[in-house]
């Protein structure tokens, strides 16, 4: 199994990026360009449940949706999705990824880590590591800091 991750500081306490990540109303407002929507299909978002992220313009290259099942939940802290349809699915199997929102130590009430963390196996040799959902991944969730100004 593959590994890659990346992280991104967030100047928001980690509950408040939890919160905002778990809500479909929100997190589909945060940056419609690149997340235009998100609901939980099946579920309420415990593990077993499964999550519909339909994706916006700015990534549609690469991917346009996403059906996550989710396997765990630690709550106010991460979530473990693995990815049962979309064209994710059609490059990788399994294709597994951990969001988690760590607090900074001292600074617990203003700024926490959030970490995207992937396991993956590539369906061909010629299948690139999914940097591009990396990017487009930690460039989301650096979008919490602008929108929870106004949220």
């Amino acid at each position: 199994m593959k590994k890659m991750k990346g992280q991104v500081a967030l100047n928001l306490p980690a509950e408040k990026a939890w919160e905002m990540y778990r809500n479909n109303e929100i997190i589909s407002k945060i940056n419609p360009e690149m997340l235009a929507h998100a609901e939980y299909i099946q579920g309420d978002g415990s593990p077993g449940s499964h999550r519909l992220f339909k994706l916006g313009p700015a990534v549609h290259s690469y991917v346009k949706e996403s059906i996550e099942k989710i396997e765990g939940v630690e709550t106010g802290r991460s979530v473990t999705y693995l990815v049962v349809d979309g064209e994710l699915k059609g490059m990788y199997d399994p294709y597994r990824v951990t969001i988690s929102f760590t607090p900074v130590e001292g600074k617990q009430d203003e700024m926490c880590i959030a970490e995207w963390a992937a396991e993956f196996e590539p369906l061909t040799t010629s299948t690139p590591a999914p940097e591009k959902a990396r990017a487009a991944a930690l460039g989301f969730l650096k979008c919490f800091d602008k929108f929870q100004l106004s949220y």
